[in-house]
């Protein structure tokens, strides 16, 4: 593998490798396991991605902050809930492929292809490309390819942790009138009215294509969220007492993170036939100041 100059591989821990980009025009860390962008901070800016200091570092473990790629079903299995939350392949190493730079920052491509392992928790031939680009703004796009000879479904979502200062004070706008599902707290279909704000756990799954703003108050700047290829939105904050139960992730952590994922979550389940491809996207980009 090649690295421009403004990108090396580590491991740290021993044996866990990381990209760690450090480009005039931003800086980062992705690692292998699980295609896993770890931080992102375009320059003059503060880090825009919440990492649980709590988070497991080693092999076949999922990464507690960052962007994970949920992948082929998003929560539990639908019928078999012993399989591992979110998919398999943000507990799969992943192999690098081109890595490059230009002025305005470094552009970083990952694969996953079905293996044994993966075809004993999930009968299906697949492919994945991971295409990152780290600048001013960060894109995430999964390329999803169907290597089969039947068609398959899957969900899946970009799950991404957004710092904010104090949650409590944080907003999210663009979802006015969409409808949501609160997941586990209630099989409603509610109307959303005016702003997302948090004063309880969030867990909603929301029927929307919509770029999203999110005012982080306290800090005064805005972060936007655009995406494609999803006609759901997941807004998630645990809160105080989904927090205790979350090994990985300090009691106190909530107030300094928003979830806003880009998904392919029922009913928004993707079909695919025989050599068709699926591409779930994101990106992300800091505004100073609220609005």
């Amino acid at each position: 593998m090649h690295l421009p100059s403004s990108v090396r591989l580590i491991e740290e821990p021993a044996g866990y490798p990381i990209l760690v980009i450090d480009h005039p025009a931003a800086s980062g860390r992705i690692a292998l396991n699980g295609a896993h962008v770890m931080e992102w901070t375009p320059a003059g800016e503060k880090p825009v991605l919440y990492m649980s200091p709590l988070a497991l570092l080693e092999p076949g473990k999922a990464i507690r902050g960052g962007i994970p790629v949920c992948w082929p079903w998003f929560g539990d299995h639908p019928t078999e809930p012993g399989k591992p939350a979110h998919g398999f392949v943000r507990n799969e190493m992943w192999r690098p492929g081109d890595v490059t730079e230009d002025a305005d920052g470094v552009k970083v491509q990952l694969f996953l292809s079905d293996s044994e392992a993966t075809r004993a928790l999930w009968p299906h031939r697949f492919e994945l490309r991971l295409e990152l680009s780290l600048g001013a703004e960060l894109s995430v796009a999964l390329c999803i390819k169907n290597m089969d000879e039947a068609a398959w479904s899957m969900t899946g979502a970009l799950h991404t942790y957004l710092r904010v200062a104090d949650v409590t004070a944080a907003a999210v706008i663009g979802l006015d009138d969409a409808f949501y599902v609160e997941k586990r707290l209630s099989p409603e279909r509610i109307e959303q009215s005016g702003p997302v704000i948090f004063d309880r756990e969030v867990d909603r799954n929301y029927e929307s294509r919509a770029t999203l703003r999110l005012l982080d108050k306290k800090a005064g700047r805005t972060l936007v969220v655009e995406k494609s290829g999803s006609r759901a939105t997941i807004v998630w904050n645990p809160w105080i007492e989904k927090s205790k139960r979350l090994a990985d992730l300090p009691d106190d952590a909530y107030p300094h993170f928003v979830c806003i994922e880009a998904a392919n979550a029922a009913p928004d389940v993707i079909t695919l036939a025989p050599g068709e491809e699926h591409v779930l996207s994101q990106c992300l980009r800091v505004k100073p100041g609220l609005g």
